[in-house]
């Protein structure tokens, strides 16, 4: 079957979480991939949205996290407080699941601004509460775009913390969760080196060339000794992927597109 290298993306990333999972999901990708794992691999995964709906099963993909999507179909909601506390803060949530504008090598993320903090070129949404999701979740995956422009050396302005400098000064700065353990791209699927902490490419998702990848990358990008090839989607993977996008599509249609136009 024919595939994009979005859809590549998704079904890379939805496979990497488990069953038992408990997951704090961002919008966007983050959502979309997560939301293929529940009706995949994984129909027992936690969905947990920033707005304090915990054990969501959206049957179309949220706009935000005030979707009324998400409260209509979760177990429960609770108070924003509330799940910070009890849930994120309380070591309850064993994977937290984010997108940014730029990461850079040691797994930070920015969401906050393009350029100077004081003089930016661009002002971003900002943090929302992915400074807390970094620092407590068990670890962090990332699903992000590749390019230069986002896969930078040096992020401006830490909104998400990753590894920091690299090495161990996540942990020399109090932090003990485990922090960004994959990256999931369009190209490439990356993880930190156990030591240094850098990203490093661990597989290719088909088609795709180490050539590619480090034209894409705005730093020198390493390449694990056994690389591996990212296995393509699954009929499976992909009816459900474009099931879920097309129901999304048309509940999310302006009212004269859902009927025709009448």
């Amino acid at each position: 079957m024919e595939y994009s290298a979005t859809e590549m993306m998704t079904v890379a990333a939805a496979r990497a979480l488990k069953d038992d999972d408990v997951c704090f999901v961002g919008i966007g990708l983050p959502s979309a991939a997560c939301n293929l794992a529940r009706l995949t691999h994984a129909p027992n995964l936690t969905l947990i949205y920033e707005s304090g709906t915990i054990g969501a099963r959206p049957d179309v993909l949220p706009l935000s996290i005030g979707d009324g999507e998400l409260c209509a179909t979760a177990l429960t909601t609770v108070s924003v407080p509330e799940m910070f506390r009890y849930w994120l803060q309380g070591g309850r949530i064993s994977v937290g699941f984010l997108g940014g504008a730029q990461v850079d090598r040691f797994g930070n993320i920015n969401s906050t601004v393009i350029g100077p903090y004081d003089r930016p070129k661009v002002r971003l949404p900002g943090a929302g509460g992915a400074t807390e999701i970094a620092t407590q979740c068990e670890q962090i995956f990332i699903i992000m775009r590749h390019s230069p422009r986002a896969f930078v050396p040096r992020v401006d302005f830490i909104t998400s913390l990753g590894h920091g400098t690299g090495g161990d000064d996540r942990r020399r700065h109090g932090v003990g969760t485990l922090g960004p353990t994959l990256v999931v791209t369009d190209l490439c699927v990356m993880r930190p080196d156990p030591e240094t902490k850098e990203l490093t490419v661990v597989s290719l998702h088909e088609g795709v060339t180490r050539e590619q990848v480090i034209e894409q990358t705005g730093w020198p990008v390493r390449f694990a000794a056994e690389l591996e090839r990212t296995p393509p989607p699954t009929a499976t993977e992909l009816d459900a992927l474009r099931e879920l996008q097309a129901r999304t599509a048309r509940a999310h249609a302006r009212p004269e597109a859902r009927d025709g136009g009448r």
